[in-house]
């Protein structure tokens, strides 16, 4: 994705889906529910015996964030995957094993170094971290021709720098990180950093241990375009700032996406998070909770489908990457997940569905919504170092 919101992008959000509720009656689910049955909560990934019997069976073991695909409550099954195991014979096993990017990578790493199994077959990672795997041979290529929904793709996220003509990588999902909270505790709601980090919110409130979000808001705040060069005494300002709220216990945790359990059980009141984590948490508590965009701007990212090098189903991992990119497959998952899905004609799709979804200026942003967020810029190999240490320090990581 470019440092900048091109045309390509605007159309490309223009042209997505939303989630609201589950399709076909389905029941809304908690993220409580979906944790519990799903994720493996970072344990580790298999024994080398449970490996290497999915790698004999063609089993494709896919590693994915929570709250990200849609979900049965009631049959506690993935119906769009359990449809295409149904349709091909190819057996799926789903986990929500993505927390935060670098916590996921510190868990694979040594594996991905010595060619060792990691236990995964496709994973989904977001833009600057999918760059890393792909500039570091993590990933492998797709076949020619062994995804041919692959021209459903939105133009503007068609041709990206870190994988130019998308050869490694296909996009999951976008979305925006801004402000969710709690509408009984802050009825007034949250639109700047000033509200959100008032003392009398002290210790029930959270933020994303997702760099590039956190800090971009925060920049942002500062008055930094982070789509453009801006130093590194800009940065580590806006990390001080960041440090003095961590350290006044106004901050209660820096986390990854586990912060929907915070929100969910109150511990937190109010979050910087992520649009569609937020958009769920509403669905399936009547309400409670709300997102907004910052006054001062919030981010917009994606996240990417990949094919780790050591995995040995390639054939079989392509099929399931390719059945995500059926315009009417995307259009089940974006009305669960509400994020903003990359697959042209799910939009049509989606208006079958629920013509009513498409109205949601946060899933269909207009051009105020669009002139709200930034995506942020990429960055140098020992700024990302220098970045990602002081952050983690500040963060009390």
């Amino acid at each position: 994705m470019s440092e900048q919101l091109s045309p390509e992008t605007r159309a490309l959000i223009r042209a997505q889906l939303t989630r609201r509720r589950f399709l076909a009656g389905a029941g809304a689910v908690g993220a409580t529910a979906v944790l519990a049955a799903c994720s493996s909560s970072g344990e580790e990934t298999g024994s080398a015996s449970e490996s290497a019997a999915a790698e004999s069976s063609g089993t494709v073991r896919w590693a994915n964030w929570p709250e990200y695909l849609d979900y049965d409550d009631k049959g506690q099954k993935y119906p769009t995957l359990e449809t295409f195991i149904a349709a091909s014979g190819i057996n799926v096993v789903y986990k929500e094993e993505v927390n935060d990017n670098d916590e996921f990578y510190g868990k694979v790493q040594v594996k991905l170094e010595q060619g060792k199994d990691i236990g995964w077959d496709i994973v989904t990672l977001t833009d600057w971290m999918a760059g890393r795997w792909i500039r570091l041979g993590y990933t492998q290529a797709f076949d020619e021709g062994a995804i041919p929904n692959k021209e459903n793709i939105l133009p503007g996220l068609a041709n990206v720098g870190f994988d130019p003509g998308r050869k490694s990588s296909l996009t999951w999902q976008s979305g925006f990180a801004g402000f969710g909270w709690n509408k009984e505790v802050i009825p007034g709601g949250i639109k700047s950093l000033d509200q959100l980090f008032d003392k009398k919110y002290k210790g029930r409130i959270e933020v994303l241990s997702e760099m590039r979000d956190t800090m971009g808001i925060i920049l942002q705040y500062q008055g930094v375009d982070i789509s453009q060069p801006f130093t590194e005494d800009q940065f580590m300002t806006a990390v001080e700032f960041l440090e003095k709220q961590v350290t006044d216990g106004i901050i209660r945790q820096v986390k990854g996406n586990d912060y929907l359990d915070d929100m969910e059980s109150g511990d937190a009141i109010a979050v910087i998070g992520w649009s569609g984590d937020i958009f769920a948490l509403a669905n399936d508590n009547d309400g409670k909770f709300e997102f907004a965009i910052p006054e001062s701007g919030g981010t917009l990212w994606s996240d990417n489908m990949m094919i780790p090098s050591t995995s040995t189903n390639k054939k079989n991992a392509q099929s399931v990457i390719n059945n995500y990119y059926d315009p009417a497959v995307a259009a089940q998952v974006a009305a669960w997940v509400n994020y903003i899905c990359p697959v042209q004609g799910a939009r049509e799709e989606m208006e079958k569905i629920d013509p009513e979804l498409v109205n949601n200026p946060f899933i269909f942003p207009d051009e105020p919504t669009l002139a709200k967020v930034k995506v942020f810029r990429p960055l140098a190999p020992e700024e990302e170092t220098n970045f990602s240490e002081a952050f983690a320090a500040a963060s009390g990581n």
